[in-house]
C-alpha cells in the first residue's frame, strides 16, 4: 500500500511503488482527466502537479510522490489560478481535439502561480513540454496572458 495526497484527499493505493502515477490515478482511483500521451514524458498530456510543480505523470513513480501534494485537472474548477486558466480557454477556443489540454491547463496554472505577467518567452519556456497536435499554440499564449490579467 501507498499514502498518497491527491487533490486535497489522503488515499490509500495498493499498486506497486514503481507504478506511474498516470495509471494510479487512471487504473486505480478511475481518474481520467489526466491523458496517456507519449509514455515518455516528451508530449505533456499526462501533466500533473507535485507540490505545485508540473510534472510528467506518465514516468513518476508514485513512490516518489508518497508525502507529496498531487494535484490533478479535477481538482482545477475549485483553484483559483486553474479556474482563471479554463475560463481563459473556453474565451480564447484553445482545444480542437481536446486531448491535450489538461496538460496544457496544468502547466499553464503552474507557470501562472509563480509568474503573474508572464512574456511570450516564459510562456513559450513553461509551455515548451506540451504538444497540441492541433497547433493551437497562439491561442494557449493568449489564452494565458489572459489569465494572467484576470489575475492581476
Amino acid at each position: 500500500m501507498v499514502s498518497l495526497n491527491i487533490n486535497g484527499r489522503d488515499v490509500q493505493v495498493d499498486a506497486d511503488p514503481s507504478t506511474p502515477i498516470l495509471w494510479t490515478l487512471r487504473d486505480n482511483l478511475n481518474m481520467t482527466g489526466t491523458k496517456f500521451g507519449c509514455g515518455a514524458a516528451l508530449c505533456g498530456a499526462c501533466t500533473v502537479h507535485l507540490d505545485g510543480q508540473a510534472i510528467r505523470s506518465c514516468v513518476t513513480p508514485i513512490s516518489a510522490a508518497a508525502g507529496h501534494k498531487i494535484t490533478t485537472i479535477e481538482a482545477m474548477e475549485s483553484d483559483k489560478v486553474g479556474k482563471a486558466v479554463q475560463d481563459a480557454w473556453v474565451k480564447h477556443d484553445v482545444p480542437q481535439c481536446g486531448y491535450c489540454q489538461s496538460g496544457q491547463v496544468m502547466s499553464a496554472t503552474a507557470l501562472l502561480r509563480v509568474n503573474k505577467k508572464p512574456t511570450d518567452t516564459d510562456i513559450d519556456n513553461a509551455m515548451s513540454g506540451n504538444i497540441c497536435r492541433c497547433g493551437t499554440y497562439q491561442r494557449i499564449r493568449a489564452a494565458i496572458k489572459d489569465a494572467a490579467k484576470t489575475l492581476a
